[in-house]
Parts: C-alpha cells; structure tokens; sequence
C-alpha cells in the first residue's frame, strides 16, 4: 500500500509517501510546498491544497496520514497551523483517500522510539529505515515519520 504523509504548516507543509510491502517500508517521494509569507492568507492555502492535490493525483496513496494539531502558547500560530492542516485535509478528501491523524508524540515515539525526540534524531531514523533517503527539507522528514507511523499502527 502507498501511504502519503502529511506535515500541514502555513509556511511550509512537508509530504513523504512510503509504501509498505508486508513488513518492508520503501521510500517513493518526499517534498515541501512552501508558501510566501506576504502573500494574503487565502492564497497561501490555495497553495498549499492545489500542491497537495497534485501530488495525490501523481502519487496515488491508497492512504494518507495526517499530525494532529498541537496546541502552541502563541494562539496565532495555532491558528494558522490549524488552517494549513484544513487545506490539506481538504485535499486529500476531495481525492477520496482514507486519511488517519496521529499525534506529534505517536509520530516520534514510531519512528524513534521516544515522544521527545528532536527533528535530527528522526531525520537520521528515517535514513536508517529508508536507505538512500533524500530528504527535501525537515517537513518532508517529519511527513515521512508520519507516513511511517501509519505503517505501523494504521
């Protein structure tokens, strides 16, 4: 099965898709959709959704797996990170794809083997279970953790 990971941010939103042959994980893909910061915020997440929609139309994941939003101190942030996430929510759904949310702490604790671990950590976990890896950038990584998570528990 292909399994598209998603890292939703309003800056940047990672995607990792994987796909899982019974025990082994094979790395197909990753990349970020980055969006300009002075750009007004509807277009941003026209951005974001139309990204995403491209890479589900190219990639074909028979799942996607989503972070759930954490809540930051900066209502803001949260906000607009809520936002991003809806956008890519909606594409996925328009797409037809089952989509599954995980925890921040799931994700590393799936890939890493503790809740705590830092972005470096999991990056070099990821190139540990997907030989070659290339990452696109940290979102992309962090995409890849959850597409990996969903292999494990979805």
């Amino acid at each position: 099965m292909v399994i598209l990971g998603l890292d939703p941010g309003l800056g940047s939103t990672g995607w990792g898709a994987i796909v899982r042959e019974g025990n082994r994980l094979s790395h197909i893909d990753n990349g970020q959709i980055d969006t300009d910061p002075a750009a007004p915020l509807a277009a941003r997440l026209l951005i974001i959704a139309d990204g995403l929609r491209r890479v589900i139309d190219t990639i074909k994941p028979g799942a996607v797996a989503i972070e759930e939003v954490f809540v930051n101190k900066n209502a803001q942030s949260t906000l607009k990170l809520g936002q991003a996430r809806g956008a890519a929510l909606v594409a996925a759904a328009a797409a037809g794809v089952p989509i599954t949310e995980y925890a921040a702490t799931l994700v590393k604790k799936s890939t890493v083997g503790t809740g705590r671990a830092s972005k470096e950590q999991v990056q070099a976990m990821l190139r540990t279970l997907l030989p070659g890896l290339k990452l696109a950038g940290p979102d992309a990584g962090d995409a890849l953790a959850v597409a990996i998570t969903h292999a494990h528990h979805g």
